[in-house]
């Protein structure tokens, strides 16, 4: 299993918009087989889930910790860590 930590630097947090950008992405990627899972606190949802990723409550300056399972890990790491990046 391959992880990575990110700190939320989008002002409103994983909301809507970038939650469903985040659904579609781990979607396309998780077609390779992957598991793909984001936890905050104690709490872990799948990836592909956008009500479930939403309900989290993540806001600015939380830090999550996304799990890849499966598949290519690293590729997907890689392609994840990007989009966060870009987007939240």
């Amino acid at each position: 299993m391959k992880t990575f930590d990110y700190v939320i630097t989008d002002p409103v947090g994983i909301h809507a918009r970038p939650a469903g950008q985040l659904v579609k992405v781990v979607k396309e990627l998780a077609g390779a087989g992957s598991a793909i899972t984001v936890t905050k606190g104690d709490k872990t949802v799948d990836a592909r889930k956008l009500m479930a990723l939403m309900g989290m409550g993540i806001k600015q300056g939380d830090t999550i910790t996304v799990g890849i399972e499966g598949g290519d890990e690293e590729c997907v790491a890689c392609k994840l860590e990007e989009f966060f990046k870009e987007n939240l």
